[in-house]
């Protein structure tokens, strides 16, 4: 006895690893011969043959197929096979003698699978014709004149199954169109008027799995003239040649999954012809022939049911793509608006939040989030910007590399069913490591018509140790809600999206290859300037020299002829002098620091402090400044560049000291990612409104006679930081000393 089971997501994933394509089983009005080539000798035979032959299979099997039919049919066959030229043995009509006198006739249709193995199939021909090419002809034409006529697709969809059912003579006929989840809507149907309607109803992915789809793809046309029928096994099951079972992918006759013959009877179908839609080599959907009765559909008439199916669905892609082609038109003129404003702000952020209709419309939305570097920009209808921010994290955990896209995020993402009313759809394309631009789309609520309930599609029973599915019985209508799902993104607003990406990238190269050109030109340019600082300092340094020593001498030799103006004026030019040798040693400083640049090395800071403090010692002494220093760390730096910092803002705290005697204090602080140095003094302060001033180069704000100096302290100081990846500033007032602050990231 038979018990039911609970259904697991493992067990139904047991549909989408079914080998059906294997099963040795074939549909009962019909014959399978595998032959070994060249001599056609019967390897396999289905097990009907005694019925439908006259003969067993014990007396076919290892026989040529000239057993079956005279050499008369067999030579043509195998000339035909042996030039490749398989095609056009397609259909044959076949006949065999059967009991006595009598004799069947059969349409023989042969394929290779993909074992290499010859395949022939022969089904019993209602006629000994084939169908006259002006009759199908007139038929074709007749059901594509209607088709011409129609003005959209909906009405085209309509006479579709109107046409197909007046072919095949079927109690009904569906349209069956796969939606983005591969489930089915029922889009088109003509039907007997007793029948119960299935028009607009949605079927589960589980109806047709995975295998069975890939089957529909390998087989345009697909017919079961009996679903009650048994059905017979191969002779043998295992084939001698490959010691496995024969792959029938390619076969009409294989029978159906037990599992889909229940399904049908339980909708209460006696016969079925289904008929392939491929679009780009995917599944687009079927027509679906059913009757309530046994009924059986010759040869030539399924093969013009797949030559119209194919005629009409050519119509339905044109058609499609037509209306495609209209809406990506449309998108790609918001995508030429947003490129040529990109291109004119130069920040493509500033181009893109300018124009919010563009951004939305490129895709269809109702909001975005645009995330460069530090900057978040919301547009339109969006998540705050913490849910955004924490959306992005999750993101880039993701890895995502060109797009991510879901019309129901918080299936994945739930935190997202706090702001589905505005983000349950999303769309994203990252442009950079941490870089993204988003698009949201708000929930939509939908009723879907099931046709059964799609959370019990299948059922599961074991017995003596097997488990076996089931598929569901009812199939009346049933309504589901949905909810936390917005409107699908559509493959060319998915295509717009990574157009705007690769425009934003090649814009930002470009500015990258600007920036990088312009830097070239400002390094060649600095070097030339660094070249002649230098060479101008060491060239001024001699004449200054001669000028000093000269009126020195002067002085000396002449001391008593001169007066004390005279003597008053030498002084002077001797303090020039001296002033101007200053200036150039400290603009050679300057100049320098970049080329003094080293590797950096891990520094003891108490070290680079005690170097400056004895470099000041006479100055301290004189001064009576005193000096305290507190613990210090250990940093990557240019141990001379340091040492050059502090002491230039150790001689900046003892020279404006005022008229009391420096005190400075100096430590070091760490602060998140950088050590944060101090360099504390009492001395007179600054303005507030001076702090950016005293970092410019020969910037003062005090006379030669007050305080001497060039105003290139602190603007060397500053280059040093900035070249360590750190930051200078100062906090003071006038008349309460100065604290001088700079940083030096850890790990430099």
């Amino acid at each position: 006895m038979a018990t039911t089971l609970q259904l697991s997501d493992q067990s139904l994933r047991q549909l989408e690893t079914l080998a059906i394509h294997t099963a040795h089983l074939i549909q009962p009005h019909g014959l399978v011969v595998v032959l070994q080539e060249p001599d056609l000798i019967i390897s396999q035979i289905s097990a009907n043959c005694t019925g439908i032959l006259g003969r067993s299979p014990e007396e076919l099997l290892g026989k040529g197929l000239g057993e079956v039919f005279d050499s008369f049919q067999i030579e043509p066959i195998q000339s035909r096979l042996t030039a490749g030229q398989i095609s056009s043995l397609n259909p044959s009509k076949l006949w065999a003698r059967v009991m006595g006198d009598d004799f069947v006739i059969f349409d023989g249709v042969f394929h290779r699978n993909s074992d290499g193995l010859l395949v022939c199939e022969l089904e019993p021909a209602y006629t000994s014709d084939n169908l006259p090419f002006l009759g199908f002809y007139h038929m074709a034409n007749a059901a594509l004149n209607r088709l011409r006529q129609q003005a959209n697709l909906r009405d085209f969809y309509d006479v579709i199954v109107q046409e197909v059912r007046r072919m095949t003579g079927f109690d009904r006929v569906m349209l069956y169109r796969f939606d983005e989840n591969n489930h089915g809507d029922v889009i088109a149907e003509d039907k007997r008027d007793d029948m119960e309607p299935y028009l607009g109803l949605h079927y589960p992915e589980s109806d047709i799995p995975q295998p069975a789809r890939r089957l529909f793809i390998h087989n345009p046309i697909r017919v079961i003239p009996d679903v009650y029928g048994v059905a017979v096994p191969l002779t043998p099951a295992v084939n001698p040649s490959t010691n496995r079972a024969v792959d029938l992918t390619e076969s009409i006759l294989r029978s159906a999954y037990h599992c889909h013959l229940t399904y049908l009877k339980n909708m209460g179908v006696g016969a079925s012809l289904t008929i392939s839609l491929i679009k780009d080599g995917n599944l687009w959907g079927l027509i679906a022939c059913h009757h309530q009765t046994p009924k059986v559909i010759p040869f030539e008439l399924r093969k013009a049911c797949e030559f119209f199916g194919r005629v009409v669905f050519s119509n339905i892609s044109a058609q499609e793509d037509t209306e495609t082609f209209d809406y990506r038109v449309q998108l790609a003129e918001h995508e030429a608006v947003l490129l040529d404003k990109m291109t004119t702000a130069g920040d493509f952020v500033e181009g893109l939040t300018n124009h919010p209709d563009r951004l939305l419309g490129l895709t269809g939305s109702q909001g975005a989030a645009i995330c460069f570097g530090e900057k978040l920009i919301l547009v339109g209808e969006t998540p705050d910007e913490k849910a955004v921010r924490y959306l992005l994290q999750w993101l880039e955990n993701r890895e995502v590399q060109d797009v991510f896209f879901t019309s129901s995020l918080s299936q994945i993402y739930p935190d997202a069913v706090n702001f589905k009313s505005v983000a349950s759809g999303l769309l994203a394309i990252p442009i950079a490591r941490h870089n993204f631009l988003l698009w949201f789309r708000p929930e939509v609520l939908q009723t879907v018509n099931w046709g059964g309930d799609p959370h019990h599609a299948y059922e599961a029973t074991q017995e003596d140790g097997k488990i076996e599915l089931h598929p569901r019985q009812s199939f009346d209508l049933w309504k589901e809600i949905v909810r936390l799902q917005s409107l699908p993104w559509q493959s060319v607003e998915i295509q717009s999206a990574l157009a705007l990406k690769k425009a934003i990238v090649n814009l930002i190269l470009r500015q990258a290859e600007e920036l990088a050109q312009l830097a070239r030109n400002l390094e060649r340019s600095n070097a030339d300037l660094k070249k002649f600082a230098y060479i101008a300092s060491h060239d001024l340094q001699e004449p200054l020299n001669q000028v000093s020593n000269y009126v020195q001498l002067l002085e000396m030799r002449y001391s008593e002829a001169l007066d004390e103006d005279a003597k008053d004026f030498i002084d002077f030019a001797v303090t020039g002098v001296s002033l101007m040798q200053t200036l150039i040693d400290d603009i050679l400083t300057y100049a320098k620091v970049d080329t003094q640049y080293a590797q950096l090395t891990f520094t003891d800071v108490q070290e680079v402090v005690d170097k400056a403090l004895a470099n000041l010692k006479q100055r301290i002494e004189e001064s009576g400044a005193e000096i305290e220093v507190g613990s210090m760390p250990a940093v990557m730096a240019d141990q001379i560049q340091l040492m050059q910092v502090f002491q230039n803002l150790i001689a900046n705290g003892i020279k404006f000291a005022g008229d009391k005697s420096a005190k400075i204090k100096i430590w070091g602080d760490r602060r998140e990612d950088a050590w944060v140095f101090a360099v504390q003094d009492n001395g007179i302060g600054i303005d507030p409104q001076f702090f950016e001033r005293i970092f410019v180069i020969f910037q003062r704000l005090h006379t030669r006679d007050e305080y001497k100096g060039t105003g290139m302290g602190l603007a060397i100081c500053k280059k040093i930081i900035e070249g360590h990846q750190g930051q200078i500033w100062v906090e003071s007032n006038p008349g309460e000393g100065s604290t001088f602050y700079f940083s030096i990231p850890i790990g430099n």
